[in-house]
């Protein structure tokens, strides 16, 4: 595919990233203190939403992809408050009602949880978002709502069997449920969205996923986890599958965990760097994705301890080259990706080819990138193949990614003079990022 045709038409400014070369003592020494987990919050939000009574989500992530989906689910008649002071939003749940207009931008979470949640409203719902977004999957979702009898009214596809946004689900208030059969290989989504609002379908829901191993699956787990916690019965025994019992969602006040994923450059800049980086109130037991990370940083040479209620690590001069199979924990690819970048050995990183349908594709964004600083790169069926190159100054395209931004910045501590597009993307789930990573090298 032609990479570049994903960059943005409009005029972007250039970030310049810090580089740890430019300094006298190039070693990074900090503490970073992380927002709250999207994931968490988002699976929070619907929850509450859908509770019988009123909850308070404590440290909440405010960022592009949450406030989107306490959006939505406002325009669905929910009442979401925020307390600053605290910060916390109480959640106060109500009859969910039609017509409104859902604004899923490019987070995957609200395109797919929400329609489920709208199938049980009263009226019409319409949903679009991003240009991007439009080209996201989004068949499993649709034809999961009208085997549950749903009526959706589905944009243009990009072929005969996709359905992508815009689409309107057209809820009548109820939901019978029972079993929905799915190809969840594309993402996990599918099956967490139909599992959070399952417990209020009339017969509950029983997803049966089939095809492809899924990507993801600790989304799923932790999807299951937080169902639990809420009085939901949830019978997940037999592999690829996932019942759950009707029955009242519990309020729940909860704190939110900080965003795993959004620790992997911090930490990854003390392997970068030889210096080392401690991560605040890392939690001992998660469901999140990004807790790998402490088995990735040591398979590429990192130390990795735990201290109190911290984790630390500590780079060694040396980052290894690795092979990974990094299926379940997709998001972290990047990073890892320019990581590979500078290691002294070649990498490969298998297991991802669902990462072209993410917020860009990553795969092709990733290699693109890396190859026009001088790296080598080549795409695999299902992943890269990561060659050390020795890297040169260049501008660094984000995609409207996130995750791309991060590994930009990664890069940047290494090579003096790279330049990143765009880096308010990283507001998508990290709102200040560019100040946090300034903060890196103070």
């Amino acid at each position: 595919m032609d990479v570049t045709a994903m960059t943005s038409a409009a005029a972007t400014p250039w970030w310049a990233a810090p580089s740890a070369l430019s300094r006298g003592e190039h070693r990074v020494d900090a503490s970073v203190s992380l927002p709250g987990s999207k994931s968490l919050t988002n699976r929070i939000l619907v929850l509450s939403a859908l509770a019988s009574e009123p909850s308070t989500v404590r440290r909440p992530l405010r960022a592009r992809d949450t406030d989107l989906m306490a959006g939505a689910l406002r325009s669905l008649g929910v009442s979401i408050t925020p307390d600053e002071a605290t910060p916390a939003w109480r959640v106060v749940p109500a009859p969910l009602r039609g017509p409104a207009e859902v604004d899923c931008g490019l987070a995957g979470t609200v395109m797919r949880f929400v329609p489920p949640v709208a199938a049980l409203a009263d009226g019409p719902v319409r949903f679009d978002g991003d240009t991007r977004a439009r080209e996201r999957p989004m068949d499993q979702t649709v034809s999961a709502l009208r085997s549950l009898g749903v009526n959706v009214d589905a944009g243009a596809g990009a072929g005969a069997d996709s359905l992508t946004l815009p689409f309107t689900v057209h809820g009548n208030g109820a939901i019978r449920g029972g079993v929905v059969d799915l190809d969840a290989s594309a993402s996990s989504q599918f099956v967490s969205a139909l599992l959070l609002v399952g417990a209020r379908f009339d017969d509950g829901v029983d997803v049966r996923h089939h095809g492809k191993p899924m990507p993801s699956l600790p989304h799923v787990e932790m999807t299951v986890a937080e169902l639990r916690r809420r009085g939901v019965e949830v019978d997940d025994a037999e592999l690829n599958r996932w019942a759950v019992r009707p029955g009242e969602i519990a309020p729940l006040d909860v704190d939110v965990e900080p965003d795993l994923s959004n620790a992997a450059p911090f930490v990854a800049a003390a392997l970068v760097t030889g210096g080392r980086v401690r991560v605040q109130g890392w939690p001992e037991s998660t469901d999140q994705a990004g807790d790998e990370l402490r088995h990735i940083l040591a398979a590429m040479g990192a130390e990795v301890v735990r201290d109190g209620p911290d984790l630390v690590v500590s780079g060694t001069d040396t980052i290894a080259g690795v092979s990974l199979d990094l299926h379940d924990v997709g998001e972290l690819t990047p990073v890892v990706a320019a990581l590979c970048a500078l290691a002294g050995g070649t990498s490969a990183l298998t297991g991802i080819a669902h990462l072209r349908g993410h917020e860009t594709d990553r795969l092709a964004a990733v290699a693109a990138e890396i190859n026009a600083l001088g790296g080598a790169v080549t795409e695999l069926d299902d992943g890269l193949r990561i060659e050390p190159r020795a890297l040169h100054p260049g501008r660094w395209h984000t995609y409207a990614d996130h995750r791309m931004a991060h590994a930009g910045a990664v890069l940047g501590l290494a090579v003096a003079g790279i330049e990143i597009e765009d880096v308010e993307t990283t507001a998508k789930t990290f709102p200040g990022f560019d100040s946090a990573w300034r903060r890196l090298l103070q």
